[in-house]
């Protein structure tokens, strides 16, 4: 039994198939199952099972890929001892983010970074996904930006370690010439029966949408449904349609001819976190970066 045959063991329970953990651990298929199968025999209980046409961990394969989980954050450990010794503060972080925390954050960050002696080396990168696969990303990067609404479950706690960044409200956004215009804020009954642009399914202005249909009892008009929000605004101030934005995540958005509302009456905060594996958080150079995201939204925020 070999600590990357645990590793593989692990992404093959959080991926669910043997072509995801390759694609993350940057192997070829063949060599993956090459790997389980060098691990099956040195055990006698099955560790995977056919599901469907995807693998997936038995019983025994979830305990076992548990305490490899253990074993690798304990070699991390040990690895990472010698980082700090060293004070290794340069070290590559890579980072995704979803596409408006990125537009506000990034450049933000390089900026902060850059004001640091001997900073990190940075890899940005957008994955604008559903709130259910943004925990699969932290095998691709050191460093995951995810949003999920407040009311949601919680990120999986096995292997992922998650910090909350900020608790952003989203409101909702109205042409300037529309009657609501001229409201300090909006309820659910208020906004209900209007013809609306908002986000594909799984995302957050849907999430409170639907939200915003159950409390009204009101079924609503969907128009339009886009993801970036600088398209949602510019749809919204042409008229006939309102929409949702984030209150802090949007300020690149141009908002001359919109106005936003708070939203009262519904649950409508989402949470911007970080997501990452517990190894990763034991470097330095990537606890530099956490400072520094920590430190610009704050201030976006404020």
């Amino acid at each position: 039994m070999e600590l990357h045959q645990l590793q593989i063991l692990r992404e093959l329970g959080t991926l669910g198939s043997v072509t995801a953990v390759a694609e993350a651990l940057r192997v070829t298929p063949s060599a993956v199952s090459q790997q389980l199968a060098a691990l099956q025999r040195g055990f006698r209980t099955p560790l995977t099972r056919k599901q469907g046409r995807t693998l997936a961990l038995t019983a025994a394969g979830e305990v076992l890929a548990a305490a490899g989980a253990d074993a690798i954050d304990a070699m991390a450990a040990a690895r990472n001892a010698l980082d700090e010794f060293e004070h290794d503060r340069s070290g590559g972080v890579s980072i995704s983010g979803f596409h408006s925390v990125g537009q506000a954050l990034f450049g933000a960050l390089l900026r902060e970074l850059a004001a640091t002696p001997h900073p990190p080396v940075v890899q940005l990168t957008d994955e604008d996904v559903a709130q259910s696969e943004f925990p699969a990303l932290t095998a691709r990067y050191d460093l995951v930006l995810a949003h999920r609404m407040e009311h949601s479950p919680p990120w999986p706690a096995r292997g992922i370690r998650s910090l909350t960044l900020v608790r952003e409200p989203l409101d909702v956004a109205v042409a300037a010439s529309h009657p609501l215009a001229r409201r300090p804020s909006v309820t659910p009954a208020d906004v209900a029966g209007e013809r609306w642009v908002t986000s594909r399914i799984g995302y957050s202005p849907d999430d409170v949408l639907r939200a915003i249909a159950a409390v009204a009892n009101r079924t609503p008009q969907v128009q339009h449904r886009i993801n970036d929000y600088g398209a949602v605004a510019a749809v919204v101030a042409a008229g006939g349609v309102i929409g949702m934005l984030p209150r802090y995540t949007s300020r690149s958005v141009d908002d001359r001819d919109i106005v936003r509302l708070p939203l009262h009456g519904v649950g409508n905060h989402r949470m911007i976190d970080l997501l990452a594996r517990p190894e990763t958080l034991r470097r330095r150079s990537v606890r530099i970066v956490v400072d520094g995201l920590r430190g610009v939204m704050a201030r976006l925020s404020g």
